[in-house]
C-alpha cells in the first residue's frame, strides 16, 4: 500500500497495524515513494564464543615471520618482498 505523508500522519497507528501483518506501507511525498514502513524483527546475534572451535586456521598464522612481513606492508618498506 502507498500513502502520501498528511495521509501517514493522520493514519499512523493503521499503518502500524498493517505493517505488523506483514504488508508493506509505502510512504510517499507526493506521490514519490521515500519511505518504507515494515513489521519490525529483532536482529539475530550469536552468543559469545559460538564460533569456537568451527574455525580452521593455519598453524603459523601468528609466527614471527608472517607478523614481520605485515609489519613491513604498514611500514611501506619492501624488505618482505626480498624476504
Amino acid at each position: 500500500m502507498q500513502v502520501n505523508i498528511l495521509e501517514a500522519k493522520n493514519n499512523l497507528s493503521s499503518l502500524v497495524v498493517a505493517a505488523e501483518r506483514d504488508e508493506e506501507v509505502i510512504i510517499a511525498r507526493n506521490g514519490v515513494p521515500v519511505a518504507k514502513l515494515v513489521k519490525y524483527s529483532v536482529p539475530k546475534i550469536s552468543p559469545p564464543g559460538a564460533w569456537s572451535q568451527r574455525v580452521v586456521y593455519s598453524a603459523d598464522w601468528d609466527s614471527a615471520a608472517t607478523n614481520a612481513e605485515i609489519a613491513d606492508l604498514f611500514n611501506g618498506t619492501d624488505d618482505a618482498s626480498t624476504a
